[in-house]
């Protein structure tokens, strides 16, 4: 696991502030790894999921820094989803 997933799955904790997510997701960092946020929180993993969300290590922090809504970073191409699109947005909620 990649120094960037560490700190990432640490800054997602800290945004859920301890807030559980109904549902599955996984973030794939391109170059660094991937980190899943379920009931429990963030954690470093690459299991299945019911949506994943893709997108480089630039557009991962500025998303969870709040400098990018993650709508904005998919209608513009930098984050593609796949899967349950309700999750996505549920997500979304919680990233803002």
């Amino acid at each position: 696991m990649s120094d960037y997933v560490t700190e990432a799955v640490k800054a997602m904790n800290e945004k859920m502030d301890g807030q559980g997510f109904d549902g599955t997701a996984k973030f794939e960092i391109a170059g660094e790894g991937s980190f899943i946020v379920d009931q429990n929180g963030a954690h470093a993993g690459d299991e299945d999921a019911e949506v994943t969300l893709s997108a480089d290590a630039e557009t991962f922090k500025s998303i969870l820094d709040g400098d990018l809504d993650p709508t904005s970073a998919f209608m513009s191409g930098k984050l593609a989803i796949d899967g349950d699109m309700g999750k996505a947005m549920q997500l979304a909620q919680v990233l803002n």
